[in-house]
């Protein structure tokens, strides 16, 4: 048997061939005059090719999907909460009776409402056409002028009615704080635990001189809500949200400064909603941010009532009282409280009417119910 060897190996072959190759040397292409400067690089394999582009593809689609489902997970759980909050009701319903049951001396219970100070948000004049200006002076004086005001219209109450009780519901929004990141961050006047400590010590000089100026057997009760702002977390958390507070810190603060002094009592809501009962008038605080409302022809006034039919289904209540939209309005079953820091480029961007800054009070009497709503004026 003839035996051949590989002219370019050589290493024994099978068979002669035209080239004198190897079979290996043949494919490789060795001895060509393609391959005199070196050996050639393979053919890119286009079958790997394509199953990378498969697999980049498919891993797109499975990223895609699982974001879709993070966040439609996180859209139910907010949903879950926000239901959960809603469905929440205190274990003690607050109660303000006469006096004097029955006939004599009527009397009545004066609602202090104070909500949306945004102590530390400076608004220049020449970003609002010259219609606002407010920083820390502004702030101290306004916030000095409400307990002023407030307490000169329970003075004029108390000519014609007997003031029993006092109701000062703080209803949040006390501080800016820095939901907006970096807008707030560098616009702020003070840095959101410096803000707290100076709403409290306005909160505290507002008290004090309450208990000085009333009678001494004037009670007052405090309804405390925390409001969106004060948060420490970039989205709101219904359910645990006073865990995420600021002002839910300020609250407890006050209720043990004050824990020694017979005429205050605190309610601080641990759910959106707290109840209290007024000469068997029902009224509900809330701050106020549970209602959607992004405009429309006719204001608050849907939104509103669509969210109290849904409350009402659940627990009743007479009279809904809440801030948040700094727009002092009496809807007739609801009051919602003005602002302290007015108007502010936020207003002017969103089209806002134009509202002074002004405060609430409210008289509910014995016999009649709630008899007139006022602005407690801060200017």
């Amino acid at each position: 048997m003839t035996k051949y060897t590989c002219s370019e190996c050589g290493k024994p072959r099978r068979r002669d061939s035209h080239s004198g190759r190897c079979g290996k040397c043949y494919r490789e292409g060795i001895g060509t005059e393609a391959n005199a400067h070196g050996p050639q690089k393979p053919l890119p394999d286009f079958q790997q090719d394509r199953a990378r582009v498969r697999a980049a593809t498919a891993h797109a689609e499975t990223k895609l999907k699982l974001n879709q489902a993070l966040a439609a997970l996180e859209q139910a759980e907010a949903e879950r909460d926000a239901l959960i909050a809603l469905n929440e009701t205190p274990s003690e319903t607050f109660a303000i009776r006469p006096v004097t049951p029955g006939g004599g001396t009527n009397e009545g219970t004066a609602v202090i409402v104070a909500s949306d100070w945004h102590l530390e948000e400076e608004v220049k004049s020449g970003t609002v056409s010259g219609l606002n200006t407010f920083n820390l002076d502004v702030a101290k004086a306004r916030a000095e002028k409400f307990w002023q005001s407030a307490y000169k219209l329970i003075r004029l109450l108390n000519q014609d009615i007997r003031i029993t009780h006092l109701v000062v519901a703080f209803l949040g929004d006390f501080i800016t704080g820095q939901i907006h990141g970096a807008e707030n961050a560098e616009s702020n006047l003070l840095l959101p635990n410096h803000a707290i400590v100076f709403a409290k010590g306005l909160l505290v000089a507002g008290l004090d001189f309450l208990l000085a100026s009333t009678a001494p057997d004037v009670r007052i009760h405090i309804p405390c809500h925390s409001g969106n702002h004060a948060r420490t977390t970039h989205t709101t958390r219904f359910t645990s949200e006073n865990g995420h507070s600021l002002e839910f810190l300020m609250y407890m603060w006050l209720a043990s400064h004050y824990r020694h002094e017979p005429r205050i009592t605190f309610d601080i809501a641990e759910g959106m909603h707290s109840y209290l009962d007024i000469y068997g008038t029902t009224i509900r605080f809330h701050h106020g941010h549970a209602v959607k409302y992004n405009g429309g022809v006719g204001g608050l006034y849907i939104p509103v009532n669509k969210a109290i039919a849904q409350w009402n289904k659940g627990r009743h209540a007479d009279l809904d009282v809440f801030g948040h939209f700094h727009q002092l309005r009496d809807g007739g079953n609801f009051i919602c409280n003005g602002s302290l820091i007015g108007y502010n480029t936020f207003a002017l961007s969103i089209k806002a009417d134009y509202e002074p800054p002004r405060q609430c009070l409210f008289l509910m009497d014995k016999k009649r119910g709630r008899t007139c709503t006022w602005p407690i004026l801060v200017e």
